[in-house]
């Protein structure tokens, strides 16, 4: 990684969807209850394993309140990745999801930053799969030039998807990295 071995990600969705839960299911490697984020929370977590072994990433968890939105863009200013984290289950919600990372990815990040679209959840009855959450969310669109986007199934209560996220957001990272420096 161009003898970097620290990345910063962005942990930036609606309300509710998990983020919190998800960070902290990182750090600990156990659920923990979380309280709604006001603000942010800052954590760096070491990866033991997988393709991200010896990387520490720090990782925002920004509030995701109405109020707090128009502050997502200054966090990207140092990030190396994005994690869109998404409430599967909330059709609700998923317009409004959906409009809040186009706006993200299309007006916001010029720099084109890896993004990973979670599709936390997975583990309510009525959650979208991966597949459906790409095509609510409108991922195949958001790929344009050298935009990289994936979506993940995730639950941050289990953990489970949480290492396929760390090693796919390393390579991602990677590989922007590369090609943002061969572009200067």
């Amino acid at each position: 990684m161009g003898g970097s071995s620290s990345v910063q990600v962005v942990m930036l969705g609606l309300e509710n969807s998990g983020k919190t839960t998800l960070l902290y299911r990182l750090k600990f490697g156990q659920y923990t209850s979380a309280i709604p984020t006001i603000g942010f929370n800052c954590e760096k977590i070491s990866v033991t394993e997988g393709k991200a072994k010896g990387v520490t990433f720090t990782f925002w968890d920004i509030g995701g309140k109405d109020n707090m939105r128009p502050l997502w863009k200054s966090y990207l200013r140092s990030a190396d990745g994005i994690l869109f984290v998404l409430d599967s289950s909330d059709n609700e919600g998923m317009e409004e999801a959906r409009m809040e990372l186009a706006r993200l990815v299309k007006t916001q990040n010029p720099s084109g930053i890896p993004t990973i679209v979670v599709a936390n959840k997975q583990d309510l009855p009525e959650a979208l799969d991966s597949d459906g959450v790409g095509k609510a969310m409108g991922v195949q669109e958001l790929k344009v030039g050298s935009q990289s986007c994936e979506v993940f199934p995730t639950c941050a209560v289990t953990g489970e998807g949480l290492q396929e996220i760390m090693n796919c957001m390393f390579e991602m990272i990677q590989k922007w990295r590369k090609t943002k420096s061969k572009n200067r």
